[in-house]
């Protein structure tokens, strides 16, 4: 450990109003083809449920659902509740899981851009396989390909487009992942929609189609610049500082490259990343990268989002309208995090006024969504975090995203059955605890720049309790 007040702080004092810079053209493109790893998380999320509820595709591999489908006697509820089916949803983010662990330290050791490119080839291969798959084993090993990308991709890019972006447009920047994975939500809906009507092989068309942002991820990562922070933190300093210099459109960038440096002084003196998050200095960033993901999924958007148009047919949809309604969920989440970057029958098909207002309300709750924790559950996290334990921090922060979500995906379906309309109030339980953690827990990050963001905690009612006090400096009378 290296000693004084860089080994318990980072960087030493606050400098954010000594920064300079502006937007450039450099890290918008950067920004732009890093986001696209969120396309790829999104396209996902939409395709599978739409896939799912596509009778080709249940008749050649999921033939027990298929029967309870197209059974006028079977419970709406239950048509689809299948652990089979679920794991076809499900595996590919207990892959994700274990994958994003994996891409800590690849990504520390060998830059942000390595777990893209890395990212982007395993999902390649993983879309590759589930459009040519001929039987379950196929599918799901495709699936699994595609978690270990998903792992890769939503463990760099957050990172990435952090430490590229300037200090004040930071969480805007950070919002184009989010973005790009509501587009690729709408894309993978609009998709579903056009390829239903392809029989039998509409499906494949469906699945295959994740290769072409899985190729532009490929294709950006190779093509893009590293980031000055894991340059600087490899001992490429000069050329960190080159890259700092080129992406802010100025010479003049002594503050943010000391805050940077400082910062990768005591990351470079942290052998074991992950024993140090867990130290009391850095509870508050752990409690956040633990919560903010988990709280996230809780919200109950992945039922909507993985399961729209199963959702929508258990619901008494027509097969056609359910998937129409998952369009239109997706076209809404997608505006609505532009938005914010700027600023029940169990057996019967409902009548269409409680099919307008079914989908009304679920618009509303993907509005709210989109506007809130879509893409703060996100940017919080991967801002949080000091150099020495970021990408550990950012590891953290998927493997439980991907963790509830692979409890939802598996999960959803039986809770659908057993529970009716019940699982929605479970939902709504959640969002009220979640409301009054940050409400009371998260101090405000916007503009506080990235290094300096460990100092915002010791500040808070709260977490000044928790964390231990700082030495002090030579020459000083009391504690910073």
């Amino acid at each position: 450990m290296a000693g004084g007040g860089v080994a318990a702080l980072g960087v030493k004092k606050e400098r954010a109003a000594e920064y300079k810079g502006r937007m450039t053209l450099a890290v918008g493109m950067a920004c732009l083809v890093a986001a696209v790893g969120g396309a790829i998380f999104g396209y996902d999320i939409g395709i599978s449920g739409g896939v799912t509820s596509m009778d080709p595709f249940l008749k050649k591999f999921f033939p027990v659902v298929f029967r309870k489908k197209n059974d006028d006697g079977q419970n709406n509820y239950c048509k689809y509740d299948n652990q089979g089916l679920s794991a076809f949803t499900s595996s590919l983010y207990l892959a994700g899981l274990v994958s994003s662990l994996a891409a800590s330290p690849v990504t520390r050791n060998y830059g942000r851009r390595a777990s893209i490119v890395c990212g982007g080839l395993s999902f390649l291969a993983g879309a590759t396989l589930n459009a040519a798959a001929v039987n379950l084993v196929m599918l799901i090993l495709g699936r699994i390909l595609l978690g270990v990308g998903i792992g890769f991709g939503n463990q760099a890019v957050p990172l990435y487009l952090s430490e590229m972006a300037p200090a004040h447009l930071r969480g805007a920047l950070n919002m184009m992942f989010q973005l790009a994975t509501t587009l690729g939500i709408f894309t993978a809906n609009m998709i579903n929609y056009g390829t239903q009507h392809i029989r039998p092989w509409g499906w494949r068309l469906s699945l295959g189609l994740a290769a072409a942002p899985a190729l532009l991820m490929t294709v950006g990562g190779l093509l893009l610049p590293e980031t000055p922070n894991s340059l600087i933190e490899r001992g490429r300093v000069e050329e960190g500082r080159r890259v700092l210099e080129r992406i802010r459109g100025t010479a003049d960038v002594d503050a943010e490259f000391t805050d940077m440096a400082e910062a990768s002084e005591l990351a470079n003196s942290i052998e074991h990343p992950f024993r140090n998050i867990l130290e009391p200095r850095n509870r508050p960033q752990l409690v956040m990268a633990v919560c903010m993901p988990a709280f996230q999924i809780l919200t109950g958007i992945n039922s909507i989002l993985f399961y729209a148009p199963v959702l929508f047919q258990s619901m008494g949809f027509g097969g056609s309208a359910s998937l129409y309604s998952s369009v239109l969920t997706g076209a809404v989440l997608f505006s609505s995090t532009i938005i914010s970057i700027s600023t029940f029958g169990t057996d019967k098909e409902l009548t269409r006024s409680y099919s307008i207002a079914v989908v009304v309300v679920i618009c509303l709750f993907v509005l709210a969504f989109g506007w809130s924790w879509g893409p703060l559950g996100w940017t919080v996290p991967s801002e949080i975090f000091p150099l020495e334990t970021r990408s550990a921090g950012q590891s953290i922060t998927v493997a439980v995203n991907l963790f509830f979500t692979f409890v939802i995906a598996q999960a959803f379906l039986s809770l659908l059955c057993a529970l009716k309309f019940g699982i929605f109030l479970f939902f709504a339980g959640w969002i009220t605890v979640m409301t009054v953690f940050v409400h009371v827990f998260l101090p405000e990050t916007k503009g506080v720049p990235i290094e300096e963001m460990v100092l915002l905690w010791r500040k808070h009612w709260f977490w000044k309790k928790v964390m231990p006090d700082l030495p002090l400096e030579d020459g000083d009378s009391h504690h910073k």
